[in-house]
């Protein structure tokens, strides 16, 4: 079980990611819709945590000011090498300032950060198809850059259980 610390669309931008993950689906392409437990939201995670107490993460996080809503344009399509297929947001100093402050603000409690959302270690991305082969690979990219570019709103933030769906929002954007 793993804790992320997510910015969550909003609406406008929700509706937009779903439609694209609804178009692979019917192009046979698994995404968050219907991977795992089938309550993915579009999101962007500034953490992941592989061992966490629920409150003291809460609390802490909670505790950083509110950054307020960010808009990002995402442009590009990324992979990872477990297969993990997405959209990469523009570069953006706002972006990882915000990531290292979450970073901070999780090293106050005795939660274990997964390496790969250390600070210069993160890739900001918006994942499209969590299990894609390669083959399938063509497919996804006609697809997504038939709607690309997407401005994209992030306006508020939650704490998401990842084996579940469950979130715990948090009471401003981090």
């Amino acid at each position: 079980m793993a804790l992320s610390v997510c910015l969550l669309a909003d609406s406008a931008s929700d509706f937009a990611l779903r439609a694209l993950w609804r178009r692979l689906e019917d192009a046979g392409i698994g995404t968050l819709l219907s991977h795992t437990h089938g309550h993915h939201v579009p999101h962007l995670t500034f953490a992941s945590l592989l061992d966490y107490d629920l409150a003291q993460v809460r609390t802490a996080v909670a505790g950083l000011p509110d950054a307020g809503p960010t808009t990002l344009p995402f442009d590009a399509l990324g992979m990872f090498r477990r297969s993990r297929c997405w959209l990469a947001p523009a570069a953006s100093s706002d972006l990882a300032r915000r990531q290292e402050a979450v970073v901070r603000a999780i090293r106050t409690t005795p939660a274990e950060l997964h390496r790969n959302y250390e600070p210069g270690s993160w890739t900001p991305h918006l994942t499209l198809a969590p299990r894609l082969h390669l083959e399938e690979l063509p497919v996804v990219a006609r697809l997504a850059f038939e709607v690309l570019p997407l401005l994209l709103t992030f306006d508020h933030a939650a704490l998401i259980d990842t084996s579940t769906g469950v979130r715990h929002p948090l009471p401003h954007v981090v």
